[in-house]
């Protein structure tokens, strides 16, 4: 029991240590300026092309949001089962 609870209070304070090391290191660096990419030639990107043109739309299949609902499923009654009296047979 001591050993985990030496490492519940000390083992897992590392991984947040490390986090905030992290953060403080990200904040102290100096932002690279733009012209510095490495000092190779820079890319063309391709030109522009209009977009292509939609397919016409096709009219929808059976149904939408038109269409009347289905009707209720038919009712049925239940049935009440009930015992039979015997005659006085066992008499």
């Amino acid at each position: 029991m001591t050993a985990t609870f030496i490492f519940l209070m000390i083992g897992l304070k590392v991984p947040i240590l490390m986090l905030l090391y992290l953060v403080w290191w990200a904040i102290k660096q100096s932002p690279e300026s733009a012209g510095d990419k490495g000092g190779g030639a820079p890319v063309a990107l391709p030109p522009d092309r209009h977009p292509r043109p939609r397919p016409p739309r096709l009219p929808r299949r059976g149904g939408g949001h038109g269409a009347p609902l289905p009707g209720p499923p038919p009712r049925v009654r239940s049935v009440t089962a009930r015992g039979r009296r015997l005659a006085d047979s066992h008499s």
